[in-house]
Parts: structure tokens; sequence; C-alpha cells
């Protein structure tokens, strides 16, 4: 049995159809993980997640975690009823009208207690000592963001081989390219940071995607960018832009021409990308 299978009982349905028991005792373990001078800072960021948000903030309930950990929300404005399941669950939100992964997470940011932040997306899932595992590294010294890795939510479109295979193509890839351009291969969903120096690079607004990476990319001159590998740390998400794609053969057909064509990139650093006009907020 998987860590995230009694999670999935509340992952893709109505808040209105979760059990009572459920969300208060998700709601009462919440409560216990919080402190008042929190050493790392989890911020939760949610735009229509009604459907997803118990389910995140349930494996974050049971997290086993050594250090003391305060756990806010990013209401990106949401439609549905992302607001109420933080109401509910008595988690401390806050509502960030501006809509984009970058202004949610600046938001999170902004209101950060801990030395250290950890991102957390509201529709995917953490393993209990994921937040234990990201602050370990971020501990030692040099370093200054971690990221960690993720897998899907198995389903009847996709078969177990098939997954199995695209991550494990998917997780080389990052891994290699780590070593000379690690702000390629940090996903915002699975990562962390020192605050401090987090708050002095900025995270951009004015793009649609990659504002982790350009995070990460700023970074880089304070210290280190460490890569967890351990499923101690492995998130569980659903399919997001691979499922736009269509399929797992072409995503990885999509994913695989790319990484030919930018394949030089793996072998040399770079401290400056030029934004695609395609990628930048109007």
């Amino acid at each position: 049995m998987s860590w995230y299978n009694k999670y999935i009982e509340v992952y893709e349905k109505p808040f209105s159809e979760a059990p009572q028991r459920i969300v208060n005792d998700v709601r009462n373990k919440l409560q216990i993980t919080q402190s008042e001078e929190p050493l790392v800072t989890v911020s939760v960021i949610a735009y229509n997640e009604e459907k997803h948000l118990l389910a995140c903030l349930w494996s974050l309930s049971e997290m086993q975690c050594k250090y003391p950990v305060e756990i806010i929300g990013v209401n990106n404005d949401s439609k549905d009823k992302t607001e109420e399941v933080f109401k509910a669950l008595g988690i401390p939100y806050y509502n960030e009208f501006q809509h984009s992964c970058g202004y949610a997470r600046r938001c999170g940011l902004e209101h950060a207690k801990g030395k250290y932040h950890i991102n957390i997306d509201a529709d995917s899932m953490y393993p209990a000592k994921y937040v234990e595992t990201m602050v370990n590294k971020l501990e030692k010294p040099g370093i200054v963001a971690v990221s960690s890795l993720w897998s899907y939510i198995p389903d009847k479109q996709h078969s177990w081989i098939g997954l199995k295979a695209y991550e494990l193509s998917r997780d080389l890839y990052l891994f290699i390219q780590s070593f000379k351009r690690p702000e390629l291969s940090v996903r915002g969903l699975v990562f962390a940071y020192n605050t401090a120096y987090a708050k002095t690079v900025g995270i951009r607004v004015d793009i649609i995607r990659g504002e982790d990476g350009s995070l990460a990319l700023g970074l880089k001159k304070f210290g280190k960018i460490a890569f967890v590998r351990s499923r101690k740390a492995r998130a569980i998400t659903g399919y997001g832009t691979v499922g736009a794609d269509g399929s797992l053969l072409n995503s990885f057909a999509k994913r695989l021409v790319k990484g030919v064509r930018n394949a030089t990139g793996l072998f040399f650093s770079k401290k400056r990308y030029k934004d695609k006009k395609s990628n930048l907020i109007k």
C-alpha cells in the first residue's frame, strides 16, 4: 500500500463531500503542528483547488518533523471553495488577487516567518518526512536551496510501467542537468530555500512559467542548490502539463526533442537567460 492511498479518498472530490471526521481530524492535527517560532514556513498556494486542497493539507497534517513548522495558505483569488477549505481547516491564509504562480509564491514568501521557506502546490501530496528531509539538507553549510522529485498519481489512463519509465527518464535528465544548470532542474512544487536570500532575490511575477527557476538562478550567488533523491522527499501530484500533452508518449516525445536541442547546455553553466515573449505576462 502506498503512503498516499488514504488521501486519494478525498482527492478530486468537492469539499462538501468530504467526511466530517476527516475534516475534524486534519484540523486538529494541523493545529498541533503549528509553531509560533518556526524554523521553516510551509506555504500552500492554491487557485481553484477545492477538490485537491484537503488531500494536500491532510498529508501535511501527518508530517513527522523535528523542526518547528508553520503552515500558511495563499488563496490566489479562487472562484470555487478553496478559501472555505482553508477556513474549515484553521490554516492562516492570505488572499492574493493578482493571478500567477509568481504572485502566489511571492505572497507566501512575504509572509513567511521561518528561516527556510518551502513551496507547496495544493494539487500535490507529500510524504511524512518531506519537510524534515528538505530542511536537513538546507541546514548543511553552503546550501541555500534544495529541490526534490515527484511522481504522478496512477490512474486508468496511464499504465504503471509507462509512468515509471517516464519518471525514470525525466529524473535522470534532471539529475544530469543539475550539475551545471541546477536552475533548470528545480520545480516549484518541490522547492525549498533560505527565506532571507529569496527575499533579496525576489520572485518574478511577470512570467507565466519559470518563476522557480528564475529564483534558483538568483540564489546561486549565495551558495549551492542541492537535490534530494530520497523517496522520503518525493511528492505525488496530478498530471498538469503532462496531461495537457494528451499522453505520456506525446509528452515524452516533446520533452525528448527539447532535451536533444538543448543537450549542449548540460555541460555549460549560464548566468542569464533571455525571456521568450510567449512567456511574458501582458
